[in-house]
């Protein structure tokens, strides 16, 4: 289903596999007839589904609206006492900035931010191009050996990302394909018993490797993170622990889903492709329209109101968890204008693929950066790219956070 038809039924209880097929068309209707409605994740959570534009955008900084996974806990034990099932993931990967309010997000955000300049993310540059050309050279020699295309996120998509943040973090690289397992568990939301398994997996690695590093200190970020301090203040080793486990599957995974979606926007229109081709200087503008259009990130983590809230024309009482639908909010056509369109020469300023206030993504920088570059070599290495079949085969991952394809084959000439 595309969201330029016309949704089935008035209204969505479940956020199923069906709705994340095409959860376009369902916002579509959300933000005309119910923009604030509650809802169920497949899991049997019940949330408040946040959907119009000025509403995201005011609950993406209401201190109301609370992160801190302490209080989470509280009441997604509530919702499993009444039937719900939830991932029970262990502390150590869950004390992370994005896990908590002020004053403790402030402090670890930044020691983090101390670590992760836009200098060390700029000195990459010269890096990710090399990568970008490596994998190119790749591609192109995969499929002159066959003839049946390849597939983008295999071959190009998960592989430049992971390979860098691997880099950055000073993780091996012969460990990728594992993090891109246990990272696809943990953010799916399906099944919780293997995410709490994937995520202890993860968990038990990262502590092995901190402890290394603290033994034989490199140049990379991890170690940085070691040593960052303010006011002799550090970070705890669980705390350690949490933030590389949060920088390593944002630092891939919306990469991973920034590249095959807006890869997959510019081969659905030709022209789209072509402007891209002739002027790569458009690649900021693509990257930019892409995180507006089909953005990485479907529906922001998890929020709790502390008390009872208006949103919009709706008050959702205390103790309520709330999902903000970021994709939603980024196709309001009270903010953008023909939103159901990707339009590259259009002004996206103000868009919410990062979210917005205390909790924007703070690896944003590295993936435009690394969307870019994606971007405009693949389109000038391959000016005859286009899909290996049709576009109604392709299908999503399972996963109400992220928004990516599980497959994006493609011919390269």
């Amino acid at each position: 289903m595309t969201s330029s038809q016309q949704c089935p039924h008035d209204s969505v209880s479940v956020l199923d596999n069906e709705f994340l097929q095409d959860p376009h068309v369902h916002y579509a209707w959300m933000r005309e007839s119910d923009p604030t409605r509650r809802v169920v994740t497949v899991t049997g959570m019940p949330v408040w589904l946040v959907t119009r534009y000025a509403d995201a955008k005011a609950a993406l900084t209401d201190p109301r609206l609370s992160k801190d996974y302490r209080g989470m806990g509280r009441i997604t034990e509530r919702e499993v006492e009444r039937g719900a099932q939830r991932a029970d993931i262990s502390e150590s990967v869950q004390a992370h900035m994005l896990n908590m309010d002020p004053p403790h997000h402030t402090r670890l955000r930044k020691l983090v931010v101390k670590a992760f300049t836009a200098r060390r993310v700029e000195a990459l540059r010269p890096r990710i191009e090399q990568i970008t050309g490596e994998l190119l050279d790749e591609m192109a020699a995969t499929e002159h050996a066959g003839d049946a295309g390849i597939d983008l996120l295999d071959e190009f998509a998960f592989p430049l990302p992971i390979r860098v943040i691997c880099e950055l973090l000073g993780i091996p690289e012969d460990r990728r394909d594992e993090f891109r397992e246990w990272s696809n568990t943990v953010v799916s939301g399906q099944e919780p018993q293997a995410a709490e398994q994937a995520a202890a997996a993860m968990a038990e690695y990262l502590l092995e490797l901190v402890a290394e590093k603290r033994r034989n200190p490199m140049d990379d970020l991890l170690t940085a993170l070691i040593e960052a301090s303010d006011d002799a203040d550090r970070l705890s080793g669980e705390e350690l622990i949490a933030m590389v486990f949060l920088l390593l599957v944002a630092g891939h995974e919306t990469t991973v889903n920034l590249i095959g979606n807006g890869v997959l926007a510019l081969l659905r229109d030709p022209e789209q492709y072509r402007l891209l081709r002739d002027e790569p200087e458009r690649a900021a503008s693509v990257v930019e329209e892409t995180l507006r259009f089909d953005g990485p990130v479907n529906l922001a983590t998890f929020r709790y109101t502390t008390e009872p809230v208006m949103v919009g024309d709706v008050e959702i009482p205390a103790e309520e968890l709330v999902l903000v639908a970021l994709g939603s909010a980024n196709r309001d056509s009270e903010k953008f204008e023909t939103p159901d369109r990707f339009d590259q020469d259009r002004a996206t300023n103000g868009h919410l693929a990062f979210g917005h206030g205390i909790h924007f993504c703070v690896g944003a920088p590295l993936a435009r950066l690394e969307g870019q570059i994606a971007l405009r070599r693949l389109t000038e290495r391959f000016p005859a790219m286009k899909l290996a079949l049709p576009e109604e085969q392709l299908s999503y991952r399972p996963s109400t956070l992220m928004r990516g394809l599980e497959q994006l084959p493609v011919r390269l000439s």
